[in-house]
């Protein structure tokens, strides 16, 4: 069994440290895996995607054609990454920032007000965290224990108190 995932927004918006996060929890959960970042020329404000491979066997090929989920942050982002979702795959979008009119019917297209749910925590920028949440439910591999045991990994020793705000964050994108 293997998770395809997509990942992709704006520099800046964290779609790197969601990467991160999901890698580290396949990888601590005794998985396979595969991150692989894409960085647009900008630093901040230019395009950003990456893709993890989420595996319980050898991962051949590091390359995803058509991704089982995905988030996207931002429209240009959707706008591309639409027809990356395989039929019957999901597609986490915030849907704060993205106008969905143009859809899909073959996919699951999560749409959840991240901005706004992520500001109701305090915090505009955890709105990927609102989305990752959001995602969990469509994974087969990966799930809100071993992503909180990966982002103690990750941020917990460094920062706890960013720790909380992210868990509280990804809870709020279970709900939805």
């Amino acid at each position: 069994m293997m998770d395809k995932i997509l990942l992709a927004g704006f520099g800046g918006q964290g779609v790197m440290f969601i990467g991160k996060v999901l890698a580290y929890s396949g990888m601590l959960g005794g998985r396979e895996v595969c991150w692989i970042p894409s960085y647009g020329p900008e630093m901040r404000g230019g395009t950003a995607n990456c893709s993890v491979l989420v595996s319980d066997e050898e991962i051949h090929s590091p390359v995803i054609n058509q991704a089982d989920a995905g988030i996207v942050l931002n429209q240009p982002s959707y706008d591309k990454f639409l027809a990356r979702v395989k039929p019957g795959g999901t597609l986490v979008v915030n849907s704060s920032i993205i106008d969905t009119t143009q859809k899909r019917d073959d996919i699951n297209i999560v749409a959840v007000p991240a901005t706004e749910l992520a500001n109701e925590i305090g915090n505009a920028s955890l709105a990927n965290m609102v989305c990752l949440g959001a995602l969990l439910p469509a994974l087969s591999l990966v799930d809100l224990d071993s992503v909180k045991t990966a982002m103690d990994e990750v941020i917990g020793k460094k920062k706890p108190e960013l720790y909380e705000l992210n868990v509280a964050a990804i809870r709020k994108g279970l709900q939805k």
